[in-house]
């Protein structure tokens, strides 16, 4: 479970785990939301139909709207005491701030829907 976890947030292959998903870092705005067409490492082709990564945006939408409800649980926690307009900011923020990272992570987990670990993948291309 620890390796499929750092997988996904250093935005590996769902395949091998080790491959790159995206043509550079989500940071990076020349190649912002770019995915790779397959793995450098275990070859599998990411787009498996025209507009495949579309269906990213609904599990972007959740994991935006999880961090907004953690970020106001977190503050609760630590008794900040924002009132309506500070907590808006502040998730508002966060999100902006995060969105590129969050677009990533949600295309790494949209993938993981529909390829699936292949451990034998993982061991072949360690050897390269």
């Amino acid at each position: 479970m620890k390796g499929k976890l750092l997988s996904i947030l250093r935005l590996k292959c769902p395949r091998c785990r080790k491959g790159k998903l995206l043509v550079g870092h989500p940071y990076n705005l020349n190649y912002f939301n770019k995915v790779n067409e397959s793995c450098p490492r275990c070859k599998v082709h990411f787009k498996i139909e025209p507009s495949f990564f579309y269906g990213s945006m609904y599990v972007s939408y959740g994991l935006g709207v999880g961090m907004s409800v953690a970020l106001y649980v977190l503050q609760l926690l630590l008794g900040l005491n924002l009132n309506m307009i500070q907590n808006f900011i502040l998730i508002c923020a966060s999100l902006i701030i995060l969105m590129p990272y969050i677009n990533a992570l949600s295309k790494v987990l949209w993938a993981g829907f529909f390829i699936p670990y292949d451990a034998e993948a993982e061991k072949n291309s360690n050897s390269k």
